[in-house]
């Protein structure tokens, strides 16, 4: 299977609830040095980002503008735009990127890095 569908399906998983509730889903998917650079700034290591998602009220995402960069041999870079639809209607806008390996017959995400475009009021 192409490496971009794989990654596509991945990063789409980890938008969904299902797939954030899943600790140990989640765990697998993250490389044990992963680092996150959030939309909010903070940084998160991969047991932070663990700890967070489980305590995460269910969110609604969509990811729009994929694409997918080979960067070496088992080195992928996904880039995306993001929308977060909070309770009251109100879409939080970011673009991603992550840094994914092919380690352990499996990819795996070492780096994510969020930077936020605004928010966005429903009409």
């Amino acid at each position: 299977m192409d490496v971009s569908i794989i990654l596509r399906e991945s990063e789409a998983g980890l938008l969904t609830n299902a797939v954030r509730k899943d600790r140990a889903q989640v765990s697998e998917m993250l490389a044990e040095e992963f680092r996150e650079f959030g939309r909010s700034g903070t940084v998160y290591t991969k047991a932070e980002i663990l700890n967070f998602l489980e305590a995460e009220e269910e969110i609604r995402v969509v990811m729009e503008e994929f694409a997918c960069q080979p960067v070496a041999e088992g080195v992928a870079l996904v880039t995306y735009r993001s929308e977060r639809i909070e309770p009251g209607g109100e879409t939080i806008q970011a673009l991603r990127s992550s840094l994914w390996v092919w380690r352990d017959e499996r990819w795996q995400m070492v780096f994510h890095q969020g930077t936020a475009l605004g928010s966005k009021k429903k009409a």
